[in-house]
């Protein structure tokens, strides 16, 4: 996210620390419809959806219900998925694309942007793809998996004129527009320590002994060509985000140590846990959990002068938390809705994309998230300078 001063963020918000009560002055994209608005009638932006799975649907729920954009194609490798998508969001069969003719997207002009909601691996393949095409793209988080591939994304977008954006929905929920607030303009003074953490049990500690196909497509977060990596690329992002955000910094050095392996058989390619610890030219130092076999979603902040912290913190929410002055609770949002909304206001207008959710957003992310692999892997310090 970019810096925002105090005066911008009251004059958006009007709103201070420990906030229980939403004053009238939150930003367009976050206040209650006015009564009297006269509805929106113009061009909206048409998406189409790639990847049909659990996000996509929530995704395609957010569109539904927007303002300025609206669903008008999907690609699918699933036929069945397609007929079901057909029916229930009415998308006309032109519209509808498989993986192989993909790239006839070219010739429709029904179709302005691209979402891309792949396993990480095909982010780099699709997003290139649809640049080539000349659709403005955006790709679910971790952009890639190597720094490579994210140059190559963010090179071929430039090349044909169109923008780039990751799926940083978290940039728009006000309650993390606050953490960020507290942390860059020092409210409570410099921020010292950062921890984050986010996992959930979705494999069993205790079961030592079943096995998966890590070929199956279902498990495709166990298949490290497929992931690029375990929690710590699934997960571990959010906790990067909100550490690099809070402080308006990035990170100069890492140390990460991977955790305890239950189930070798399942986790024969990626990682079960890690934590990993990222110091900051401030001298500041994040610390942070990932796994798939306990759950958490916390986030803390602490500096001179007080703390600041929310539980649930980095996942859909809603968020709550509280401050060393009092409790911190926004309005909850539609996060898909909101910032697919507020992508499309800015492509509607031909305005360019702002940097704290573009390619080169994800590309630092990326850099981050190599680095701590190699620090687990090799047990030394990564510098990132």
């Amino acid at each position: 996210m970019e810096k925002m001063t105090r005066r911008s963020f009251v004059n958006r918000f009007g709103v201070g620390v420990g906030a229980s009560v939403i004053m009238t002055t939150l930003p367009s994209f976050l206040s209650a419809p006015e009564e009297n608005k006269i509805p929106y009638t113009g061009k909206k932006l048409n998406i189409a959806l790639c990847g049909l799975g659990n996000y996509a649907s929530m995704l395609a729920e957010g569109i539904k219900v927007s303002e300025f954009c609206n669903l008008a194609g999907i690609v699918t490798g699933t036929p069945a998925k397609a007929e079901k998508w057909k029916t229930q969001y009415n998308i006309p069969d032109k519209n509808i694309y498989n993986y192989q003719n993909f790239d006839e997207i070219i010739k429709n002009k029904d179709i302005d942007l691209v979402y891309v909601v792949l396993p990480n691996g095909l982010h780099k393949e699709f997003v290139i793809r649809s640049a080539k095409a000349g659709k403005h793209v955006i790709t679910e988080k971790p952009m890639a998996i190597t720094v490579k591939d994210c140059e190559e994304m963010i090179k071929a977008c430039n090349d044909n004129n169109v923008q780039l954006a990751i799926g940083y929905r978290l940039h728009y929920e006000p309650t993390h527009l606050e953490i960020k607030r507290l942390g860059q303009e020092k409210v409570f003074g410099q921020v010292r320590f950062i921890e984050a953490s986010l996992g959930y049990q979705i494999h069993d500690p205790r079961d030592t002994k079943s096995t998966v196909n890590l070929n199956d497509r279902n498990e495709w977060r166990l298949n490290k060509k497929l992931s690029g990596g375990g929690p710590l690329m699934d997960l571990g992002v959010y906790c990067i985000q909100a550490s690099r955000y809070i402080l308006g910094e990035e990170p100069t050095a890492v140390t990460a140590q991977f955790g305890t392996v239950y189930n070798k058989q399942i986790f024969s390619e990626t990682e079960e846990s890690i934590s990993w610890q990222m110091e900051f030219p401030s001298s500041a130092v994040a610390n942070c959990n990932t796994s798939v076999n306990y759950n958490i979603d916390r986030l803390y902040a602490s500096a001179d002068e007080g703390f600041f912290e929310l539980t649930p913190a980095l996942s859909y929410g809603p968020f709550e938390g509280k401050t060393s002055k009092g409790p911190l609770k926004f309005p909850v949002i539609n996060q898909q809705q909101t910032q697919m909304d507020e992508i499309a206001k800015l492509l509607l207008e031909n305005k360019k994309l702002p940097n704290h959710i573009t390619g080169e957003e994800g590309l630092k992310d990326i850099k981050v998230i190599n680095a701590i692999y190699k620090a687990a892997e090799t047990g030394k310090k990564i510098s990132l300078t």
